[in-house]
């Protein structure tokens, strides 16, 4: 993995022994089937987004379990792959939101080069299957991560979309972060609260009162990917 500012804390709770017995779990799935990130990305949000330069933080469930889909952060998919329904919503939100042009695919990459850090609550499952690796371990893990984030100085902006996000909030400091709650953005609940949540203003406006800066959230078309 990248060294970062994240590694300390990872070593520490790699050795714990709950992570060990996920561990060898996760190590036996990839083993004996096909298992969604590959097993090289399934830290990515870790690598990509050190944690001092974290400023937004979106959870998600587990990942995308179809294949070239999922590469370890939560609601991006890899260039040239059509972009996923929950997300197309979240587009559609931002372009309500705050104008945002709704780009051709649905790589969330310079979403994490600003510090937005986009996390699965269950980071791995195996094809076809989704949850199947939940409640093994990995949300253990993820809750001691948001809490890790929540211990910073710097004020975050969290989205929590969904009950199963929702209810990491009491892991969350919320007299020095901000927490914004809404309906799941897949097409079974967006109408039920995620449209009109108008959370990406909100987080811009936050992070510029308090000094560190709106996201960018408009992303290029899939040719600069292409071009490189």
């Amino acid at each position: 993995m990248k060294q970062n500012e994240w590694t300390p804390w990872l070593k520490n709770e790699f050795a714990q022994p709950y992570f060990r017995n996920l561990a060898a779990f996760v190590h036996e799935e990839y083993e004996k089937g096909t298992v969604y990130p590959p097993k090289v990305q399934v830290f990515s949000a870790f690598e990509n987004v050190d944690y001092p330069d974290i400023r937004v933080v979106i959870l998600g469930q587990d990942p995308y379990h179809q294949p070239y889909q999922a590469h370890g952060m939560c609601f991006s998919v890899n260039p040239g792959v059509p972009v996923p329904p929950s997300l197309r919503n979240i587009f559609q939100e931002l372009h309500d939101d705050i104008g945002f042009r709704i780009p051709d695919n649905g790589y969330l990459m310079p979403w994490a080069g600003q510090g937005v850090f986009l996390l699965n609550t269950v980071m791995t499952v195996r094809q076809s299957q989704p949850l199947s690796h939940a409640n093994r371990g990995w949300e253990t893990f993820t809750d001691h991560a948001i809490s890790h984030i929540s211990d910073m100085d710097k004020p975050v902006v969290f989205l929590l979309w969904g009950r199963n996000a929702r209810q990491k909030q009491g892991l969350i400091n919320t007299a020095k972060h901000l927490v914004l709650t809404a309906a799941h953005p897949s097409p079974l609940s967006a109408y039920n609260g995620f449209f009109g949540c108008r959370h990406f203003s909100k987080a811009n406006q936050f992070l510029t009162e308090h000094g560190r800066g709106a996201v960018d959230w408009q992303l290029p078309d899939q040719d600069v990917y292409r071009r490189r």
